[in-house]
């Protein structure tokens, strides 16, 4: 770690990239994916009396299955691309590049700005899951239960960032239920290459010790060249990381504080 030359972009650059264009995208997307979730719940809730264990099994391994995802986009948006890619960088990797150099920034965010870019993510896969045939209810529940939480998950990762969260919100975070403060904090540890979920955390810990994103990051790096976190944290860290995994410690070896 004391390699690592660490070097992240401008805060307030970053801050002006969040234009009015990204903004009535982000409003659109919300709009779109209302719209879609509306459609979805149209297509399961006559199902849902006559199947209710089968709807809850749905609805937990939809939960699960948001945890993976955004834990799968948060790896991708931090780890390839740039804020300057058309709408995926700006309205995507934009906000995670940010959120590196200031974490708080994050609790200062509205409704539209907090869950636009989920909202926009959501859409095709419960556009999808409204159009299953009736027969396929296990998939549809478990997609409508999957794009609810991750249209939570901002809002999750929001409040885990937060000094005085409600006290329910802290409820359901000491119960491991929404994001924990502290169990998110592990991810903050630079060099930002760990523990990715942010719904709820549960799926971190396994894929951290499998080293499930590293595989995937040789795997992209020898088919295409790329350094994973070039544009997060500089040439130099990047490349220093790339060679010397191990620089990913543990999770019991960092702090499990977020930094102020």
């Amino acid at each position: 770690m004391a390699q690592l030359d660490i070097r992240q972009r401008d805060k307030s650059a970053l801050r002006e990239g969040y234009s009015p264009a990204v903004r009535k995208f982000e409003i659109a997307s919300i709009a779109a994916f209302a719209l879609a979730m509306a459609w979805l719940a149209l297509r399961i809730v006559p199902h849902l009396l006559e199947s209710p264990w089968l709807a809850l099994t749905a609805f937990m391994v939809g939960f699960v299955a948001a945890d993976f995802v955004s834990g799968f986009v948060h790896w991708a948006a931090d780890t390839w691309g740039t804020p300057e890619w058309p709408i995926i960088g700006k309205a995507l990797i934009r906000p995670f590049r940010e959120h590196h150099v200031d974490q708080k920034e994050i609790t200062r965010h509205d409704f539209i700005e907090t869950n636009g870019n989920n909202c926009f993510i959501s859409i095709a896969p419960a556009v999808g899951a409204a159009l299953l045939p009736a027969d396929w209810f296990f998939l549809s529940a478990m997609g409508f239960a999957a794009c609810l939480a991750i249209f939570g998950t901002n809002q999750f990762h929001k409040w885990s960032h937060m000094d005085e969260p409600p006290a329910a919100v802290r409820l359901l975070q000491r119960a491991s239920l929404i994001l924990p403060p502290d169990h998110h904090g592990v991810h903050h540890s630079a060099p930002y290459a760990k523990y990715y979920c942010i719904t709820v955390g549960w799926l971190n810990e396994a894929l951290h010790r499998v080293r499930f994103f590293q595989l995937l990051e040789r795997v992209i790096s020898v088919s295409t060249g790329l350094v994973p976190r070039e544009d997060d944290i500089g040439k130099k860290a990047a490349l220093v990381l790339a060679e010397t995994p191990e620089a990913v410690e543990p999770p019991e070896a960092c702090s499990l504080r977020p930094e102020a």
